[in-house]
């Protein structure tokens, strides 16, 4: 198996009631990689792998898969296969027979197709359990049947539309690390859809984050988690702490804000200036107790132990939400209401003001 590149040129896709569920776009995902597409629900991204995959026709632009231009040719006639969330096994088949059901439709031999899942079901870890039925497998075991038989057809590209949704957190947390191995054994291009962070963080060498029919950055997992493109990037991936304001002054590449909570010092990526409406944002590890070049005296509201961690979340004086994360061996002994918290001007980056994503307790709160 060869991976193959997937070219989007231009790419737009509106529904026939006038919903453009993804503006025009354009990406290249490289041969051979593992790139997911992150945001919310709704945001587009279900469309964009439906459209590769040939069950959605673009209305603008092109899809390309290794420089053949896919318009006209169906999902039968294209290098890809899909896996949907709910694996569709075929419950009366046994294992080996699911992983071979393709290759029985292209008229292989029985032999043949015997050998084919074989080695395929030796490939995911599983070379044991072809005469099982798919109900006295796991699910992560289920998993990697519905893998093995997207890949007996051989495709070029592989396509996975939030593949662990239904698995519970440590399973997802295992299946992460196998999906990636068997992806760098096998040089499929992996196109992986998700709304879990984590997962695209932890498997990806490449990520489009996508917001409302538009991919706002791609980039690497280090890139876009430590140097988001916007304040939707910035919300979405990873927790964060946001100030609103309006840039004061600026000097080199370093930025005075005014917000609510006084004024702050950070990086300034963008070349914002003077006047100019911005977010401060800063990640809970960057916070730390004492005093910064940035720093609050503030109440604390909660405090959680997640075993080596500890999560805090304080209110500063004027309303301010700050959540800091730190290891419970750094962490300071003894009661605590109130506290000197604080970042360095380089942990710390304004970036344009702009929508950000809806936060979990928000969510939660609904």
């Amino acid at each position: 198996m060869r991976g193959q590149d997937v070219h989007l040129e231009a790419m737009q896709v509106t529904y026939p009631n006038g919903f453009t569920a993804v503006q025009p776009t354009d990406l290249h995902i490289r041969a051979g990689e593992f790139f997911s597409i992150l945001g919310p629900s709704g945001c587009g991204k279900t469309t964009i792998l439906r459209t590769v995959s040939g069950f959605v026709e673009p209305t603008h632009g092109k899809v390309l898969i290794g420089g053949a231009d896919m318009r006209g040719t169906g999902p039968n006639g294209r290098p890809t296969a899909l896996i949907f969330q709910n694996l569709a096994l075929f419950p009366l088949m046994p294992v080996w027979e699911n992983v071979a059901f393709g290759l029985e439709a292209r008229g292989v031999g029985k032999a043949a197709r015997r050998q084919k899942a074989q080695e395929l079901l030796e490939l995911v870890a599983l070379g044991d359990q072809g005469e099982k039925l798919p109900s006295e497998l796991s699910g992560g075991q289920r998993q990697r049947v519905a893998i093995a038989r997207a890949l007996a057809v051989e495709p070029a590209v592989l396509l996975l539309d939030e593949p662990l949704s239904a698995l519970d957190l440590k399973l997802r947390q295992h299946m992460r690390a196998e999906l990636r191995e068997i992806q760098q054994k096998t040089g499929v291009t992996f196109i992986y859809i998700t709304h879990d962070q984590g997962e695209a963080l932890t498997m990806s060498d490449r990520i489009a984050v996508m917001n409302a029919g538009v991919i706002e950055q791609v980039g690497s997992g280090d890139e876009i988690y430590s140097d988001p493109a916007s304040a939707f990037v910035a919300s979405f991936v990873g927790e964060v702490n946001s100030f609103p304001g309006r840039i004061a002054s600026v000097e080199g590449d370093m930025a005075q804000i005014d917000t609510a909570s006084g004024q702050l010092l950070a990086r300034n990526p963008r070349g914002l200036a003077a006047g100019d409406a911005a977010i401060l944002f800063v990640r809970p590890e960057q916070l730390g107790f004492g005093p910064h070049e940035n720093s609050f005296t503030a109440a604390l509201k909660r405090r959680d132990l997640e075993g080596a961690f500890i999560n805090y979340e304080f209110v500063t004086g004027t309303g301010q939400s700050l959540v800091l994360h730190q290891t419970n061996h750094g962490a300071p002994s003894g009661e605590m209401t109130e506290a000197e918290v604080g970042f360095a001007a380089a942990s710390a980056l304004v970036l344009p003001e702009g929508a950000m994503a809806r936060t979990g307790r928000e969510l939660a709160a609904q």
